[in-house]
């Protein structure tokens, strides 16, 4: 049975706060007719901290696709080996005991993918295999898990290493005024997360099942309008009903594994803002505690994408409280509308635990609450 190890997750050194927000907000957008709406939805958020991979100057300019691609490209090469290092580290493994890597992200774009960078740079075998995946959003953190899931039951002792990195920031368009655009400006940060699924032994959450749903006919809800500056965020705003459409999926899931998905000990889910966590409290009959970790990601880091769930399951390790057996969810909601979803129990004591935020990152060097129905917070890519 395959083993979910401590993720090690890393965030910019420059933040932005929610006054800061508010203001750049009023500053930028002074006489937009909608401005007292968007202000009020970005304060509901719950989101009061960020971490941004430029200084807010430098990420309010927008150079165009093919710097802003760059960017992403340097960033990426910077922080990621570090991360990637600390969860090898977490798992007890090395580089050469990898057989497959899972790249998240849909932030920025590489080709080949950052799977060959790190293969030729940080020492895994050359016949590593690469799954790099660009489009499904935040729900690539739960494809992430699920398809590292699928490699080791296909290849039992296999190790995956799961890497998601997301500079939201870089996604920022000054021309989209939109009510949504500007919530989604108030609500995305930047950050870069990993983790390895053991096929043997770790320490962690063994992943017993793994599900997919796909809501019919909402491919649009949320997508990328792909224009020449870049990745324009669409955000339908019927989104923010989708908990009714998904949580039904998750009981399936838990019911045809014979719990009830009501009764878990933990939940890591993907927190694209408080209504979906409010609604899945609703639906699935659960306190608001029960998606602590997901509400601190959010309230500290903003929606990081797919990297989402991978913070909000190393604060778990970090929590320390979950007892051998427990069985829980973790699941990522994103476009299409699509959840990935799996359930695991809880092996073994957590390793000592630092706060992410807290460990510096170390740079590698390169050549290169009950909001408006008509636009809620919601979960987003």
């Amino acid at each position: 049975m395959a083993t979910l190890c401590r993720p090690a997750v890393a965030v910019p050194e420059h933040v932005i706060t929610l006054d800061q927000t508010l203001d750049l907000a009023r500053t930028l957008h002074r006489d937009h007719p909608q401005l007292p709406l968007a202000l009020r939805l970005i304060e509901n958020t719950g989101v009061r901290t960020r971490h941004l991979v430029q200084p807010i100057d430098e990420t309010l300019r927008h150079p165009g696709l093919t710097t802003r691609n760059a960017v992403y490209e340097r960033e990426a090469k910077r922080r990621v080996p570090e991360v990637v290092e600390r969860a090898l580290g977490y798992a007890e493994l090395s580089a050469r005991d990898v057989d497959l890597i899972v790249y998240v992200s849909c932030t920025g774009f590489m080709m080949p993918s950052l799977t060959a960078w790190l293969i030729n740079t940080m020492g895994f075998r050359s016949d590593t295999r690469q799954v790099p995946i660009a489009q499904l959003g935040c729900a690539a953190g739960g494809a992430a898990v699920n398809r590292a899931h699928d490699f080791c039951r296909a290849y039992p002792g296999a190790n995956v290493l799961i890497v998601a990195c997301e500079f939201c920031s870089l996604c920022y368009q000054p021309t989209d005024l939109g009510v949504g655009s500007l919530l989604s400006n108030g609500l995305f940060g930047d950050a870069v997360a990993a983790a390895v699924m053991r096929g043997r032994g770790g320490t962690g959450v063994h992943v017993e099942r793994n599900g997919s749903h796909l809501v019919p006919d909402t491919e649009d809800w949320i997508s990328y309008g792909v224009k020449d500056t870049g990745f324009h965020f669409q955000l339908d705003k019927r989104v923010p009903g989708t908990m009714a459409m998904l949580a039904p999926a998750l009981r399936t899931l838990a019911t045809a594994h014979d719990w009830d998905v009501s009764g878990l000990g933990f939940y890591i889910v993907h927190a694209g803002g408080p209504r979906i966590l409010d609604d899945l409290c609703r639906f699935l009959e659960l306190e608001p505690a029960a998606f602590r970790f997901s509400r601190a990601t959010l309230t500290e880091r903003g929606n990081i994408a797919s990297a989402v769930v991978l913070d909000a399951l190393a604060r778990l390790f970090e929590d320390g409280s979950v007892a051998d057996g427990t069985p829980g969810l973790i699941a990522g909601f994103g476009p299409g509308i699509t959840a990935e979803m799996s359930l695991g129990s809880w092996t073994g004591s957590p390793l000592g635990a630092v706060r992410p935020a807290a460990i510096p990152l170390r740079q590698h060097a390169v050549d290169t609450a009950d909001l408006e129905p008509e636009f809620g917070v919601a979960a987003a890519t």
